[in-house]
């Protein structure tokens, strides 16, 4: 009997991901990761996971950002009892976005009853944040090109994969069958990570697509960020950004660092505004100080990369309030990526209406978020049960992200030493996937899939 891949998330879809392999003598999830943006996915979080959690013997995680790990304590609290396994950061990262993740739920939740906008009464969060500390037990870490074996007849291996700080491509051998997921694929031209590794030998490949229908811009980002800034300081204005808190916010701080060095960056307070930002900068700047595996060589050692003369550190909501509430101009980082939560909705509320400030977007915004909406020009959004006039300058420099764009992953496909059996394309949304697909197999004559949730794909060879 051949194993089997079941995708119980991120397909056709660009978030979620959750790949079931159904081995002889064990049953693996790579990713447990949460639907975020339009209504219609974020309610799949509250439906069955299509596996019974008692009856998974672990989870492989390929990296901490929430649509790949965030869902893991709902599926503890359903009945896995089992390991996670993931790289030494990745455990570190999860330690610091589950928790978090669990306390903005409870916010939500509370705000949603309070204000009384939900449609569930009372509106209840996924999961708490006590919740997500009883999950984090449960993680196993292993260091890059280590073997393990998370069930019979599995063996898994991490290799870098030059997305965030310990993000990785996962090498899984089961029942002899390999399986080479690409996670969240980096671009080689990280500011601070390795480029990924290559796909090597693999009987399958499971890809992602999130730019797989573009190719990132060539303009000066860091260029361009400095001139938005500028020219907001300029008028009076606030820079609003929303970012990731896992690696955007430190991109962020080493290209504004650079910035400050070539004295190009306005006087002014540059404010990270994310207690979850904050405890991922600390682990990020260890990472650097110690030389990790997945930090490019030359910047070992090197943490000032990350330093701003004016950064402030924004930690309790009082300090949040302050600094909407603040005269002059700023820089304000503030999570989630999307807009889509966090405080960042908030510095949103305040200063959109005002045609001296400007939002500034640098990663990939999914349908159905608020970062979406401002990308595509709407003249309102909703927040908080009330629809809030766009004025403010929104600025599209989503050439900061730092997933691959289609190029990219091509050039990835192309390291595979042997073509494979086939190729999954998942973690898109449906148009970026399915030109994703038409790519590879244009340029390499190879089988290429976009596979449907919950479809059963025999892995033989």
């Amino acid at each position: 009997m051949s194993p089997v891949l079941i995708p119980l998330g991120a397909a056709r879809t660009v978030t979620g991901s959750r790949h079931l392999i159904e081995g002889a003598n064990g049953r693996v999830l790579v990713d447990c990761g949460l639907f975020q943006g339009q209504r219609e996915l974020r309610e799949r979080n509250w439906q069955p996971l299509g596996v019974d959690p008692a009856h998974l013997d672990a989870v492989v995680i390929t990296h901490a950002h929430l649509d790949h790990s965030g869902a893991f304590p709902r599926l503890v609290g359903e009945g896995f009892a089992g390991p996670a396994h993931t790289t030494y950061d990745t455990g570190k990262l999860m330690s610091v976005v589950l928790p978090d993740s669990g306390r903005l739920l409870e916010e939500e939740a509370g705000w949603a009853n309070k204000a009384g906008y939900s449609r569930h009464s009372p509106a209840l969060p996924l999961y708490t944040e006590d919740d997500a500390w009883k999950a984090l037990d449960r993680l196993v870490p292993h260091a890059f090109d280590e073997h393990f074996a998370p069930a019979g007849g599995f063996d898994v291996q991490y290799r870098p994969a030059g997305h965030i700080l310990g993000s990785a491509v996962t090498r899984v051998v089961v029942d002899g069958v390999s399986v080479v997921f690409s996670g969240d694929l980096g671009r080689p031209n990280h500011p601070f990570l390795v480029p990924p590794a290559p796909v090597a030998d693999a009987d399958w490949i499971v890809v992602e697509s999130t730019y797989g229908d573009r190719t990132h811009t060539s303009d000066d980002e860091v260029q361009a960020l400095g001139e938005v800034i500028r020219k907001t300081v300029d008028r009076g204005g606030v820079v609003v950004v929303p970012a990731f808190a896992v690696d955007r916010t430190e991109v962020l701080l080493y290209h504004l660092h650079r910035l400050d060095q070539a004295g190009q960056l306005p006087d002014v307070p540059i404010y990270v505004d994310s207690p979850m930002a904050l405890d991922g900068l600390r682990i990020y700047r260890s990472a650097i100080a110690d030389g990790a595996v997945d930090v490019r060589p030359d910047l070992r050692g090197r943490v000032e990369i990350l330093d701003v003369d004016t950064l402030h550190e924004s930690r309790d909501t009082l300090a949040s309030k302050a600094i909407s509430r603040g005269v002059g101009p700023a820089v304000i980082i503030a999570g989630a990526g999307m807009a889509s939560g966090g405080r960042v909705v908030h510095h949103l509320k305040q200063f959109l209406p005002d045609a001296r400030h400007s939002v500034v977007l640098v990663g990939f915004q999914a349908q159905g978020t608020r970062g979406r909406q401002l990308l595509d020009g709407a003249s309102t959004i909703k927040i908080h049960g009330q629809y809030v006039r766009v004025r403010a300058e929104v600025c599209d420099l989503t050439g900061f992200s730092v997933h691959a764009d289609r190029e990219e992953l091509l050039g990835w496909l192309g390291t595979a030493e042997r073509e494979p059996k086939g190729v999954f394309v998942v973690h898109g949304e449906p148009a970026a996937s399915i030109a994703l697909r038409d790519a590879i197999e244009a340029r390499f004559d190879w089988t290429a899939v976009v596979p449907r949730q919950g479809e059963r794909l025999n892995l033989d060879v």
